[in-house]
């Protein structure tokens, strides 16, 4: 790995918060705050389950003993609770710090939700369309985008500016502990999916954790911890999957030039050539002069008939 690549992160770690009284019954939101919906029993288990496999993730690399973890957290007492069960599987020593992000709260579904009114605007959002519709009160996937983009934003300014990564020779792991569509929506700005690849995604479980390991190139990628099976349960399409199989040995800032969502689809009739698109100019050129023609000989037929006069009951008037 070169030098410059020590410096990034050895993994960047989307977790989505354990089960909360939300999942377990919806009519928690008609009195509750969403930011106040607490964990269950079981989301309490499911989250130190969850930082005891974080722990046997981020130590399984013998040659790297001294890593550290850097923690984000939502600031909903689910995202806050859940961090705080995975904690109980790592010492004082190996967190650097954490840092309660506003941006990648939940997306704003309004504020007390009624459950009978909340069916029929989820019903109108599904024809709508996921990404752009925004809820009465609250917001769309579309917002909660421009939020997440404003916070890697800053997570690129801590990297650059080294704030985080002290020691060079600590490999470090950033653990982003969040909510479901704002980890989509994250991959979605990180990965440069489209609004159509995004709205195929499956919501990760609770207590899920989705991993985004650094490549040998500099590149980050989904297939390097995880199974092409896996990839394709959460709503990734082959074409997806194959371009996280790239991204293993890809090299930082490399553009794939034969991926599908960047040309295809705005450029599916494009010419190989210079000279193959200045031939199909000139054939379209010809086709606009010969449809001008045709309009301008039908315009002149059409006007000679006009000046003949007009006959009314075989006389003319």
């Amino acid at each position: 790995m070169s030098p410059d690549n020590k410096l990034l992160p050895k993994r960047i770690i989307l977790v989505r918060h354990g089960e909360s009284e939300g999942n377990l019954d919806t009519t928690a939101y008609t009195t509750t705050p969403d930011h106040k919906i607490q964990l269950t029993d079981s989301g309490l288990l499911q989250a130190q389950e969850a930082g005891a496999r974080l722990h046997a993730l981020i130590s399984s690399n013998p040659s790297s003993p001294e890593w550290r973890v850097y923690f984000y957290v939502s600031p909903y007492d689910r995202t806050r609770s859940t961090l705080r069960e995975i904690g109980r599987s790592f010492s004082r020593r190996r967190v650097i710090g954490v840092r309660e992000e506003c941006r990648i709260r939940e997306q704003d579904f309004g504020n007390f939700q009624v459950k009978e009114r909340m069916r029929a605007t989820k019903k109108v959002r599904e024809r709508f369309g996921r990404f752009f519709y925004r809820f009465p009160e609250g917001e769309s996937a579309a917002d909660v985008f421009d939020r997440v983009s404003s916070f890697l934003e800053s997570l690129w300014r801590d990297i650059d500016m080294n704030r985080l990564h002290i020691n060079p020779s600590h490999e470090l792991n950033f653990v982003i502990v969040s909510h479901g569509l704002t980890s989509r929506v994250f991959l979605m700005k990180w990965f440069k999916w489209t609004v159509e690849q995004f709205e195929g995604l499956n919501n990760p479980g609770n207590s899920e954790i989705r991993v985004m390991e650094l490549g040998q190139g500099g590149d980050y990628s989904l297939a390097i911890h995880h199974t092409e099976e896996e990839l394709a349960t959460w709503g990734l399409s082959p074409e997806m999957i194959a371009d996280q199989k790239w991204r293993v040995n890809a090299h930082k800032g490399e553009w794939k030039e034969d991926c599908k969502w960047y040309f295809g689809d705005f450029f599916d009739h494009m010419a190989d050539s210079d000279r193959e698109c200045e031939t199909e100019a000139n054939e379209e050129k010809e086709e606009e002069e010969e449809e001008e023609e045709g309009k301008r000989v039908n315009l002149l037929t059409s006007s000679e008939y006009s000046n003949e006069p007009e006959l009314y009951n075989g006389k003319c008037c």
